[in-house]
């Protein structure tokens, strides 16, 4: 008997390939240009892209290297400038002599993640990363085979990773640990007592060879006083330590495509400087050359100050309107533009987690109560949020929350408040989508 040829299609397909997850704030970008077509402007509170332009004196660096012919190939573990600048900025604000020889540019700070487990994890090797957490770190986990760990991050201690909970989870098997802070999606920012309790679980507990990933690429987006503190700048965690950043976020240049990473070694950088060879041969040099403006500028800190303060106001805008709203709560988080509400109450109101108690057990393997209340703001009262699912599903089950991106103008997000206060009282309407079935998970 012949195959389908979508059958064909899908054997064609390594097994691995159908592991691999995505990351929803983008594939929920097609279902929002479906609400628009219909006619409706919405809310857009999905992406953590800030609104802001990228500043003037990076985009003028830019032209100038172009114009200069900086647009040929050049050294794939990135330009030497560049990666003098990042050692240099990094090392002065962790307290730590790096030298650009431990340095790779990549095209953003997200490749790093899954070269990073492909390097050091064979399939069975564990990767103990937060949840919820960045999507990517789970997704590519298990496309590679290795053995996904997740810490359940708390509410009721900050959505912090906390030093106890770590331990738990921490065996001989384990060969990577995953920490962002400030972080996605949570906001939540570690102090240097709480690094310091972390880092003895890991000199203790886990063997010289276990990388540490320590995403700061959030680490200028503080609010409240808060100083960003890496792991790295403890006693005896430079050595185990991968310390990743990157422009999308600090200097408002998501497409610009430039992110590092600081390895132990040089040796360690040299192998990672082959994967950019075999997967991208080398980052645009007139961009690099823009990202060390960015980071030697005296020009940057303050448009960055002004883009924080914005922040801040929004944080507080919506973190005062998300908790007038009967059955909702958040906490006010003290970094990125995320903040992270729990809607336990709102599910339980409308009825979503009755709803989805009847669901079929196929389609509730790929929703939750949040989902359905996620979709419902959207198709239904256009505010595109994400769901708790999309930021590691492992052990999710039961817990009611959304992430608002708040890097959008302060005008949408108190008409997303407005449309969020409405779509938790509309049980009526709830029940009718819900029954119109589409767009269940």
């Amino acid at each position: 008997m012949s195959l389908s040829r979508k059958d064909s299609a899908t054997s064609a397909f390594s097994r691995r390939t159908h592991r691999l997850g995505t990351e929803n704030a983008f594939k929920i970008g097609p279902l929002i240009k479906e609400v628009e077509a219909a006619g409706h402007h919405v809310v857009k509170c999905n992406i953590g892209e800030p609104d802001f332009p990228l500043p003037r004196h990076i985009a003028e660096e830019v032209k100038r290297q172009i114009d200069a012919d900086m647009t040929h190939y050049c050294d794939p573990q990135g330009i030497l400038p560049l990666r003098e600048a990042i050692a240099r900025t990094m090392g002065e604000r962790r307290g730590l002599r790096l030298s650009a020889d431990r340095v790779v540019v990549f095209p953003g700070a997200k490749p790093p993640i899954g070269l990073c487990e492909q390097t050091y994890c064979d399939p069975g090797d564990e990767v103990v990363y937060p949840s919820p957490g960045f999507p990517i770190y789970e997704s590519f986990t298990t496309y590679l085979d290795a053995a996904p760990v997740p810490v359940h991050l708390r509410e009721e201690a900050g959505f912090g990773l906390v030093a106890d909970d770590l331990a738990k989870v921490v065996t001989r098997r384990t060969k990577m640990i995953i920490l962002n802070f400030p972080s996605n999606p949570t906001g939540g920012v570690a102090t240097l007592p709480e690094l310091q309790k972390i880092a003895d679980v890991i000199r203790h507990q886990a063997s010289p060879d276990v990388r540490v990933y320590s995403d700061e690429v959030y680490e200028d987006i503080l609010f409240d006083g808060q100083a960003h503190a890496s792991i790295a700048s403890l006693p005896g965690m430079a050595e185990r330590t991968v310390i990743v950043s990157g422009v999308s976020k600090s200097f408002a240049w998501t497409g610009g495509r430039v992110g590092w990473a600081v390895f132990p070694t040089a040796d360690e950088a040299a192998v990672f400087k082959n994967l950019n060879i075999n997967y991208f041969s080398c980052i645009p040099a007139y961009n690099q050359m823009g990202a060390k403006v960015a980071l030697e500028s005296p020009e940057s800190k303050p448009v960055m100050a002004r883009m924080m303060a914005a922040f801040r106001e929004r944080r507080d805008v919506v973190v005062d309107g998300l908790n007038a709203i009967d059955g909702v709560t958040c906490l006010r988080q003290k970094g990125t533009f995320y903040v992270f509400p729990n809607v336990a109450g709102v599910c339980e109101s409308i009825g979503a987690i009755e709803a989805y108690e009847s669901l079929p057990p196929a389609l509730r393997e790929r929703t939750s109560p949040s989902t359905l209340f996620q979709l419902f703001l959207l198709f239904r009262h256009h505010v595109a949020t994400m769901d708790r699912r999309s930021f590691g599903r492992i052990g999710a089950e039961g817990q009611h929350y959304l992430r608002l991106s708040i890097a959008t103008a302060m005008d949408d997000l108190k008409l997303g408040l407005d449309r969020i206060r409405a779509a938790a009282r509309d049980r009526d309407g709830f029940r009718a989508f819900v029954t119109e079935g589409q767009h269940l998970s």
